[in-house]
């Protein structure tokens, strides 16, 4: 059967070769988009593939004198290719040509034009083809009527979806709360907006929902921080302000993972209830998804700056009897303390000089202090006079070379002392000391030494030359290295303790 040419007239325009033309330009425009690139090259060819399948069954078709098939397989094609086009050329202005610009509209915004689009195509088709376009319109608009009514609760969330997106009130990436549901926005679809809580749960929220309910954006580019309050009850016994300048002091010190230094951690007294102080700490939290953890943290740090006070958090009242049997108990536990802290106290070079007698009367004097990870134990200048005995964990003692500079000199262990030379001749702490885990301490104080070093006073000699041995590393990192002679540090370590105490 011999071509006709009015066949291939029938299935070939002119407008097809700048249809191929836009297409081409858009690929290369959407060079650019090297993670969606393939799959947009893929939509293509398959819709190009559907075209061409219906551009030749039309021309066959003609050819068979099909001819009302022919021209529906023929404006199928010109309908696939226009859509084609407009397509490409729409994803190009949208994730190639605006971003250049330094414009980013919601994804939703370029799904909506490209319908609308879809939809202006054929309409202009339709015309084309001699459909009445007036009365379709009136007969649309009374169906649209019904199926909006049927489907309000869906174009709701729509509508709420395209206004999210629009308003970029909620972006993803955002952590939020709404009701009982917490957790950071992971998509913004039409309909719906997932949530991914703290437990791994993706929670389903339609947009309707978070148009009307109150949103409340704790994490994001727009929040980088957060405001928490950690609660905790002490007894109406305990002046206030000795509470809170204590647990201001500790946590501003401490060095605690995503806990802001501006503003500050703060300690506050909220209400007198059933006979207790009720205090909160009010911190910003730089991560909103690490929130229980770092309030757990803080409890910590709380806690460890009370006992070193010598404050305990609130028990309930309840009146209790005591009996014989829990008083000897008591006793006993107590006893077997004493021992413990005396034997520690012997295993140590600093004491192990001292009588049994004499390591008693400090033992009893002791003070518990425990400290979190993160503590600062103490700080270079300060002046205190006491010393720490460390009985489980590890410390770092650093040298601060400047108030941007510091050098790490040495990781203590457990049963080891630091603060000896602010006990034994009252000097400025000369390093740095902060707890590199959890540690527990005890705490000697001048009085309690004082009563034994007067007793006995030639102890002087041989505490400068413990001393004097043991500071032989931060005199060389404070002299640059040049380690100063120890007889002349002995000596003067000597002279700083007769000095302090008094010996004559």
């Amino acid at each position: 059967m011999p071509i006709s040419f009015s066949a291939w007239h029938n299935i070939w325009h002119t407008e097809y070769l700048y249809a191929f033309a836009f297409i081409i330009i858009g690929l290369l425009l959407l060079l650019r988009c090297k993670q969606d690139w393939l799959a947009i090259v893929k939509s293509v060819v398959v819709f190009l593939a559907i075209a061409l399948i219906c551009a030749c069954a039309s021309f066959i078709s003609y050819q068979l004198n099909l001819n009302l098939a022919a021209r529906i397989l023929q404006e199928m094609s010109v309908i696939l290719t226009g859509i084609l086009t407009i397509r490409v050329m729409g994803l190009s202005i949208f994730r190639s040509i605006l971003p250049l610009l330094h414009v980013h509209p919601p994804r939703i915004l370029e799904d909506i034009i490209l319908v609308l689009a879809y939809i202006a195509w054929g309409m202009i088709r339709l015309s084309t083809a001699g459909v009445n376009l007036s009365g379709l319109v009136t007969t649309s608009a009374v169906i649209t009527g019904i199926i909006a009514f049927s489907m309000q609760d869906t174009l709701g969330n729509i509508l709420g979806g395209l206004a999210l997106q629009l308003d970029n009130s909620i972006s993803i990436g955002n952590w939020i709360k709404v009701d009982d549901i917490s957790g950071q926005v992971i998509e913004v679809h039409w309909r719906h907006t997932a949530v991914r809580t703290r437990n791994g749960e993706i929670v389903v929220i339609p947009n309707s929902m978070l148009m009307k309910a109150k949103v409340i954006i704790v994490g994001g580019e727009d929040v980088p921080q957060w405001r928490r309050w950690v609660y905790f009850a002490v007894s109406n016994t305990i002046p206030p302000q000795r509470v809170i300048n204590s647990i201001d002091k500790a946590l501003n010190q401490a060095e605690i993972p995503l806990v802001s230094r501006h503003p500050k951690p703060q300690c506050v007294l909220m209400d007198y209830k059933d006979g207790l102080c009720v205090y909160a700490v009010r911190y910003w939290l730089q991560n909103a998804q690490i929130d229980d953890p770092t309030d757990s943290t803080i409890r910590v740090h709380i806690f460890a700056a009370l006992q070193r006070q010598g404050y305990a958090l609130a028990s309930p009242n309840f009146a209790i009897s005591m009996t014989t049997e829990s008083l000897e108990r008591e006793a006993h536990l107590h006893n077997t303390e004493l021992a413990i802290r005396e034997h520690k106290l012997g295993k140590m070079d600093l004491f192990s000089t001292l009588s049994h007698e004499e390591r008693q009367h400090l033992a009893k004097t002791l003070t518990y202090a425990p400290f979190a990870k993160g503590d600062v134990i103490t700080r270079q200048g300060d002046v205190a006079h006491w010393l720490y005995v460390l009985v489980s964990g590890e410390v770092d003692i650093w040298y601060e070379v400047n108030t941007q500079e510091r050098k790490l000199l040495t990781t203590l262990p457990a049963g080891r002392v630091f603060g000896e030379m602010g006990l034994m001749t009252g000097e400025p702490r000369r390093a740095t000391v902060i707890a590199k885990t959890d540690v527990e301490c005890y705490r000697i104080d001048k009085p309690s030494f004082e009563h034994i070093i007067q007793s006995r006073p030639e102890l002087a000699n041989e505490f400068a030359h413990i001393l004097a041995e043991r500071n032989q590393q931060l005199v060389a990192v404070q002299q640059n290295g040049n380690h100063n002679n120890h007889a002349q540090h002995h000596a003067k370590i000597l002279d700083g303790i007769r000095r302090f105490f008094r010996l004559g």
